[in-house]
């Protein structure tokens, strides 16, 4: 009986996973560590699974699991910016694909003008290939920071207006916006929106939605 030589089982091992999705226990986070083109990572069959993949950096990169604190706060903030008499339209996990990057931000806002419709009239099912207006991500427990942060930075970078990056522990907001250093709001501190939308929210008024005692 023939046994197969133990570099030859190491290099066939080796050239499985780096086709398999790879678990960050730090991160919670699951890449893909064989380099892949954006072109290639678009054409993956699991890149919409919840949560959804991104492409940074030339890495194929799962989003950690939001949770309740999470998805909640995702909930009330698309629906009070759609409540409002707006040109502009909030959708959550909106995929935006461009600069050789496709991230999956927890909201966006674009307008109205900008969505990409197919020939019946509908929304294309493969997300926008421009920087939205504005996006708000909700920092996950286990989520990377450094890399929600480079994805407000990347739209901003390629047009977007504003940035927000919500911190459901510390109970605070981090403001980015072009040309400006980011600021750190708290408290009864209001939070910068688009020029054309009528809303003051404060940095309590959006941790209040967690609080579910009447």
């Amino acid at each position: 009986m023939q046994v197969k030589s133990m570099p030859q089982f190491r290099k066939g091992l080796l050239e499985v996973n780096a086709m398999s999705p790879l678990l960050d226990q730090t991160t919670d986070q699951r890449t893909v560590t064989e380099s892949k083109t954006i072109e290639e990572f678009l054409k993956l069959p699991y890149i919409e699974e919840s949560p959804a993949w991104e492409y940074i950096n030339g890495e194929a990169i799962q989003k950690p699991m939001g949770g309740g604190k999470h998805s909640l706060l995702q909930k009330r903030l698309v629906a009070v910016i759609d409540g409002l008499e707006s040109d502009y339209e909030a959708f959550p996990e909106l995929r935006c694909t461009f600069g050789n990057r496709s991230v999956v931000p927890d909201v966006v806002v674009i307008s109205t003008n900008q969505l990409p419709l197919d020939e019946n009239g509908e929304i294309i099912s493969i997300g926008i290939d421009f920087a939205p207006a504005w996006l708000i991500e909700i920092l996950s427990p286990t989520q990377s920071q450094t890399k929600v942060t480079g994805n407000i930075l990347h739209c901003l970078r390629n047009g977007s207006q504003l940035g927000w990056l919500i911190d459901p522990n510390e109970r605070c907001i981090l403001v980015y916006q072009p040309n400006s250093l980011p600021d750190l709001l708290s408290g009864k501190d209001i939070l910068p929106v688009l020029a054309d939308l009528n809303l003051t929210l404060s940095v309590d008024d959006v941790f209040a939605w967690l609080n579910r005692k009447k």
